[in-house]
């Protein structure tokens, strides 16, 4: 067995260790030894586990260790990997024993992705690295992902939609055939985007409009 940490004690991060204790019922691969969390005390135990330490405590940490990180908040998945900088870190993939690949052969993934219970993906799908997808997310034909995007419950992304970086879906967002979503855009819950969005922005609505600018 490998062993295993999870960055965030909170919420999000039982829900991963309710995700990799169905992974070992399958195959017996993962031991998880506690949290990394910045905001409570060591010691501090929840159903899975104890925190550990904090960051400072991971990049010190003595051995060969993956890390699953439960953030869902794209810029800062971006900044807390920049201060990650112990060799010993090692970034799986995550993915539910349920979730439906239409042709796995096909699909090109990177590093540190975490893929939810009943996610569906099609064929000729690209992901990137540090992407979340949270449950019953539906991937279509051809879909291309950058990396760390945060896509939540009930997302459908049809096919030959590019998908840039740091983007965060709200749940049940649609994103219509052969969309472009560049870099740092907002997707508001059960919007319908129909159209290419425009970076630095949120977008709500059906149709989905521009509605704020960051």
């Amino acid at each position: 067995m490998k062993d295993i940490v999870i960055y965030g004690a909170g919420g999000f991060g039982r829900e991963i260790a309710c995700m990799i204790n169905s992974i070992n019922k399958y195959d017996n691969q993962w031991d998880l030894v506690g949290f990394i969390d910045d905001g409570l005390a060591v010691g501090t135990r929840n159903p899975f586990g104890i925190v550990l330490g904090d960051l400072n405590y991971l990049n010190s940490y003595p051995s060969k260790v993956a890390l699953a990180i439960s953030v869902a908040n794209p810029l800062v998945i971006k900044k807390l990997i920049s201060k990650i900088n112990n060799p010993n870190i090692w970034y799986p993939n995550l993915i539910a024993p349920d979730v439906k690949f239409h042709d796995k052969e096909s699909l090109s993934i990177g590093m540190g992705n975490i893929i939810f219970f009943s996610c569906r993906i099609s064929c000729n799908v690209n992901v990137g690295n540090f992407n979340i997808m949270n449950s019953l997310v539906s991937l279509g034909h051809d879909v291309a992902i950058g990396d760390r995007n945060v896509i939540n419950p009930s997302v459908r992304i049809s096919g030959d939609c590019k998908v840039g970086n740091d983007n965060f879906f709200g749940i049940q967002s649609i994103i219509l055939q052969g969309i472009k979503i560049g870099n740092d855009t907002r997707i508001g819950v059960a919007s319908v985007v129909i159209k290419n969005t425009i970076d630095d922005n949120l977008y709500y609505g059906n149709p989905a409009r521009k509605v704020k600018s960051f």
